[in-house]
């Protein structure tokens, strides 16, 4: 049996959550999502810090990141974790509802992955979700976990 590789899924809106969640379910992948509501508590999950002191919070294979976030906004967070020896090899994909020119190219300057505007379309959305899904908790290969050990808060 393959084992899942995890996804931290950052995103403040309750709906737009449960949409993802529901889509990666279609592929057996939403046992395998951790869904944290802002910048903040993502932060702490990959810092293993606070309520995640302790956790096994090394072994994510993809962070899906809002950018409109509560508390420290998406920028911010993946800033953070470019910046960090220890997290910049973290694959980061934005999935946002911006179309903003800036949003995109801050977002590329700092080293996201992938950005994925949300689509309006219930189906689209949820279409959209599950290739995500599947593409990076399934077919990609993510660095070593060897290469992001030791992170500490």
């Amino acid at each position: 049996m393959v084992k899942l590789k995890r996804i931290l899924l950052v995103e403040d809106n309750p709906n737009d959550a449960e949409l993802t969640l529901e889509a990666l379910a279609e592929h057996n992948l939403a046992n395998g999502v951790e869904w944290v509501h802002d910048g903040a508590e993502a932060l702490d999950y990959l810092y293993c810090r606070g309520k995640y002191h302790g956790h096994n919070c090394n072994d994510l294979s993809v962070v899906l990141l809002d950018l409109k976030l509560p508390k420290v906004d998406g920028i911010e967070v993946l800033r953070t974790i470019k910046s960090d020896e220890r997290l910049k090899l973290l694959p980061v994909v934005v999935l946002t509802s911006s179309r903003e020119e800036r949003d995109m190219l801050d977002t590329y300057r700092l080293g996201v992955n992938a950005y994925v505007v949300k689509p309006v379309n219930f189906h689209d959305f949820m279409d959209a979700v599950k290739e995500l899904g599947v593409f990076w908790a399934i077919v990609n290969e993510p660095p070593p976990a060897g290469a992001r050990k030791g992170v500490k808060g």
